[in-house]
């Protein structure tokens, strides 16, 4: 107990006062004599209270009810002299005066060795703060993951339902301007010139969709079309040229179908046709846009792997390409490149969870590219396992820092930005889950994560 005393150094903090911040080098192992400390974190820009040490016996019971253990209340600052790292959190003084006894790190070593009662005390407390971080991250996780997948799905809905809302806006006004040119095409036209014009639509509809689009000459056949239908009398020109110009249709292909129209009728059918190719858009967008959408609904079903059992036979692929349609927004920029070796094996096991794993490699690879570079997923069978390789050519992970990736609470992330446990929780659901592995390789330009899982379950 002498010893204990000559060696500590006593610190009384104001209220508010930092006893460490997030990130600083791990010098000292704390004790709390009196009053208490508030331990936070800075997640994604927002501080989150982790938990609360107390001296104060009603103030630590209220804590309990998550397996706190009461001596979990009295000391901090050990998982990171253990591992030789930095100070995972924030700690500050809660209350108007709290006292507390450090000890430098190897003062708390060989506390250790002096000291058995320490060590029986400590250990119990150290899986605890471990599982307890763990059942947070895992929370936060999922939490996160809904948001991504929230995220994701709002950006990829955007198109398809703002083309469904355009379209229904505009389809009323075509159809009233499709009726009102059919009642003068029929006014004015013969039966023989009604059937040259039946006949043209009829091919339109036969129509493939034109292989590739040239921007310019687009603009210049709807030029083009637009001058001659002014000229020959028609009301909307413009209509008609820019109709006609997305079919990938020229000037001459028209006048080769219009013959047998004369010139008194020319004017009316112009106008019929170009209303016909108007509605036909419309719908033709509206086609496009509803399968998008239960695309979208079917990816976001089998990524969130909603109403199925939790263990199923499934095809890893399926949960990648659900991971880059929920990650879209995070890939712009980004050139995918997959290498699926065909006739897969499917596996048994936990989709959702390998989906968490999928997300969190791709994100990372996403972020370390920082919106440029090429992205290359591969999966083939390899004996009695299923490896999935997934690379980016991002800066790099540096040599010193790759052999720790998968411990907990270690990032190469700045602080605040990273918990340090989404690469351990990948690691837990691979091995433990699955049985697996995961390991990396890295260098600048090229950062390879395997992943291999037994074809077996």
């Amino acid at each position: 107990m002498d010893w204990l005393v000559s060696v500590s150094h006593v610190r009384v903090l104001a209220d508010g006062e930092v006893l460490f911040h997030d990130g600083d080098e791990a010098t000292c192992f704390h004790v709390l004599v009196s009053g208490g400390l508030v331990v936070t974190k800075v997640v994604d820009g927002r501080e989150e209270v982790l938990t609360r040490h107390s001296t104060e016996e009603e103030t630590a019971a209220a804590d309990e009810h998550d397996g706190k253990p009461t001596a979990a209340h009295r000391f901090t600052g050990e998982l990171p002299l253990l591992t030789d790292g930095s100070y995972v959190a924030t700690a500050s003084a809660s209350g108007p005066e709290t006292t507390v006894v450090a000890y430098p790190k190897p003062v708390f070593f060989e506390m250790l060795t002096r000291c058995n009662g320490v060590a029986a005390v400590l250990i119990p407390v150290l899986a605890w703060r471990i599982k307890s971080s763990e059942v947070q991250a895992r929370k936060r996780a999922t939490v996160e993951a809904l948001g991504t997948l929230a995220a994701g799905l709002a950006h990829e809905l955007n198109n398809p339902a703002a083309a469904v809302a355009r379209a229904a806006q505009e389809l009323v006004p075509a159809l009233e301007r499709l009726t009102a040119t059919a009642y003068g095409w029929g006014a004015a036209a013969t039966a023989a010139e009604r059937d040259v014009l039946e006949h043209l639509a009829g091919e339109l509809d036969r129509l493939p969709p034109p292989e590739t689009t040239d921007p310019l000459a687009q603009a210049d056949a709807e030029e083009e079309i637009t001058d001659w239908a002014e000229e020959a009398g028609a009301g909307r020109p413009e209509l008609l040229g820019a109709g006609a110009s997305d079919l990938g249709l020229e000037l001459s292909w028209l006048l080769e179908r219009l013959e047998g129209i004369g010139e008194a009728a020319l004017p009316d059918a112009l106008d019929h046709l170009a209303a016909l190719l108007e509605a036909r858009s419309l719908a033709a967008e509206l086609r496009a846009a509803g399968p998008r959408i239960s695309q979208l609904v079917a990816a976001t079903r089998d990524y969130a792997n909603l109403d199925r059992a939790p263990e199923q036979r499934f095809a890893v692929t399926d949960g990648l390409e659900n991971t880059l349609v929920v990650l879209r927004s995070k890939l712009t920029g980004i050139t995918i490149v997959r290498a699926y070796d065909p006739d897969l094996p499917e596996l048994t096991g936990y989709p959702g969870e390998l989906n968490q794993v999928w997300t969190n490699l791709v994100d990372n690879a996403a972020e370390a590219m920082e919106g440029a570079g090429t992205l290359t997923l591969r999966c083939y069978a390899e004996g009695v396992c299923m490896v999935v390789e997934i690379t980016d050519t991002g800066r790099g992970i540096p040599e010193d820092v790759l052999p720790r990736i998968f411990e907990p609470f270690y990032t190469t992330k700045d602080v605040g930005k990273g918990t340090g446990l989404g690469l351990h929780l990948s690691y837990r659901i691979v091995t433990q889950r699955h049985h697996g592995s995961i390991t990396a390789r890295s260098r600048p330009g090229e950062t390879r994560m395997l992943v291999r899982l037994p074809l077996a379950g």
